[in-house]
């Protein structure tokens, strides 16, 4: 398949690598030039500009950090949709507003093409072993074209509703992981005051109904005080701004959701805004007094 990739960072150049592995003829484009360059020694070519990108590409993937960048690589005066040919699939795969997503999908749409918003979780990990969860908004005749490249990307790709609802879906995600990784953080730092054997308990949580992802990948980096990345706090904060904003919209409270984010922005203001999102087992450390 034809496919323009365009956003590089930490999960994108994963992404783009297995597609390029699964054989896809790839052109790729990223506002750091250089980041396209060892896409370039495995077989991909570059492009100027988004819409060079775009052209005569049966698919396009975006993966980028926030709202306003989407909009600028899709709308503005080199966007995807100057390069979009008739009948192809702008494939989203970024975490920004489910409704800038609605007013990017109709005028993709007025261009002769469609869009699918496409967020995912599990991380840069399952962006290199193509196991993440895929969270699919828009056309579903759209999704069923798209369907072998997500495949390729990711272990489950699940049809959520029309356009802005693999957006909405992806803020519930985030919702819940906010929750988990700071009950995750407070129940290590107890563990670790109370000198109780850390890896007998973690063997014993995982077999009951405290299990998650998060108890099973990021409980031992909070009990080492480590955060090598995985996700990045900030950007984590900035998905929680996008679901509380949605949560005000929809005269939804969320005050676990909200705590988070406020820990998560002093993080940020500290300096910790790139380390993986467990960081939030910083704070709860500072607090019991295990760390200064």
């Amino acid at each position: 398949m034809r496919i323009g990739f365009v956003g590089l960072g930490t999960m994108g150049v994963k992404m783009a690598v297995r597609l390029l592995n699964a054989g896809h003829d790839l052109v790729v484009h990223n506002r750091t030039r250089s980041k396209e360059e060892p896409l370039v020694a495995l077989g991909a070519r570059r492009a100027a500009t988004p819409a060079e990108c775009a052209a005569q590409r049966d698919m396009v993937i975006t993966m980028v950090a926030d709202t306003p960048d989407l909009e600028a690589v899709v709308l503005g005066e080199d966007g995807v949709v100057h390069g979009l040919e008739p009948g192809a699939v702008l494939v989203d795969m970024s975490t920004v507003s489910p409704a800038a997503t609605r007013r990017m999908a109709e005028e993709v749409e007025r261009r002769g093409a469609r869009m699918l918003d496409a967020p995912v979780s599990g991380g840069s990990e399952g962006a290199q072993k193509g196991t993440l969860s895929v969270m699919v908004g828009g056309p579903e005749e759209a999704l069923e074209r798209a369907r072998p490249l997500l495949d390729v990307l990711g272990r489950t790709v699940t049809h959520v509703g029309g356009s802005g609802a693999g957006q909405v879906a992806k803020a519930v995600n985030q919702v819940i992981i906010a929750g988990t990784y700071a009950s995750v953080a407070e129940g290590m730092a107890l563990a670790m005051k109370a000198g109780v054997d850390q890896e007998a308990l973690l063997q014993a949580l995982s077999g009951g109904a405290a299990a998650s992802w998060v108890l099973a990948n990021r409980a031992r980096n909070m009990l080492r005080g480590e955060y090598p990345l995985g996700f990045r706090t900030r950007l984590h904060r900035k998905d929680l701004g996008i679901a509380l904003a949605e949560a005000r919209e929809r005269g939804v409270s969320m005050p676990v959701a909200a705590f988070v984010e406020q820990v998560e922005a002093g993080l940020v203001g500290r300096g910790y805004g790139d380390e993986d999102v467990s960081n939030v087992a910083r704070v709860v450390r500072e607090l019991a007094g295990i760390d200064d």
